[in-house]
């Protein structure tokens, strides 16, 4: 989701990023043809919705972050791209998904420069965020986990005095684990996605990295020289982006919160849950370890 550097970030930035969007646009790629950031069309099966490409449902996102977007065999698949092709069909549409850096995303860039329709991203509600953009309503429950080597010993952030924690920049994880770290005595080492961050734990690079859980498990299923020793009580939700104080975009959120609803209903989401996770919603991931209460006070973004 170079090691120290740039950004995937999950936290609400100031207005200093907006001033270096056309460059950071510029060099932004989509992961599927078709004409982006024009003035848009509409279609007579979305009922007068306007999108950014006539015929398509435009996704931004930011790669990869499995098992929620990731690209496989030349396709970016994911928990996030399921959920929005229930909104999609409904509308007559084919989900078009646009990779980017995920600032871009949480302070509303990519909206205001018309660049895509919505953003699933593995993206936690915010007050600062919803300052930024819409959301839909909540459509997955999160919190922060503990990877480390298994058999390493380390139990949780206690255990990692004069150790390197692995966070990834501008995350919820990396929140925590500041907020945490003179009192636990860790030196935290930044890096700017996901799998940058957990092969440093593989490398030895790093003693344990924080992230979301549902990532990390995923990770550790297919990386069995790792574990999830301890998930943190940070109580997150993730939503669905769009252009705030916008009628077009509202209108979009609500056919996909009307889809999300319908699919709780009649068991699809559940479905598309377990394909992903391997468990229904509210079961216990295979390895989880008991969920520590946090440190101080963690504000979820």
């Amino acid at each position: 989701m170079p090691s120290t550097s740039r950004v995937r970030s999950r936290l609400f930035r100031t207005a200093a990023v907006a001033a270096l969007l056309p460059l950071a646009l510029a060099a932004c790629g989509s992961s599927d043809s078709g004409t982006q950031g024009g003035s848009g069309a509409t279609d007579a099966a979305t009922g007068g919705i306007t999108t950014v490409s006539s015929g398509n449902l435009t996704v931004c996102t930011h790669l990869t972050y499995k098992p929620f977007e990731f690209n496989q065999d030349g396709q970016t698949v994911g928990f996030d791209i399921d959920i929005v092709n229930l909104a999609a069909k409904e509308m007559g549409l084919t989900v078009q998904v646009v990779d980017i850096d995920f600032e871009q995303i949480t302070t509303g860039a990519v909206f205001t420069a018309n660049r895509c329709d919505i953003a699933a991203a593995g993206m936690t509600i915010t007050e600062p965020r919803k300052q930024a953009i819409l959301f839909s309503d909540p459509y997955f429950d999160a919190t922060q986990a503990l990877l480390t080597k298994t058999g390493s010993g380390i139990t949780g952030l206690d255990s990692l005095r004069g150790k390197r924690l692995g966070v990834q920049t501008g995350t919820t994880g990396q929140e925590y684990a500041t907020k945490n770290a003179e009192a636990n005595g860790y030196e935290m080492v930044v890096f700017d996605d996901l799998p940058l961050g957990v092969n440093a734990v593989k490398a030895g690079r790093v003693d344990a990295a924080i992230n979301d859980n549902g990532v990390l498990y995923d990770f550790a299923k297919d990386n069995p020289d790792t574990e999830v020793v301890a998930e943190f009580d940070t109580g997150e939700q993730y939503g669905i982006g769009a252009k705030k104080d916008d009628a077009n975009a509202t209108a979009i959120i609500g056919k996909l919160n009307e889809a999300l609803a319908t699919a709780r209903q009649d068991g699809t989401y559940d479905e598309i849950y377990k394909k992903w996770f391997g468990t229904t919603p509210g079961a216990a991931q295979p390895g989880a370890t008991d969920t520590q209460s946090p440190a101080s006070p963690a504000t979820s973004s």
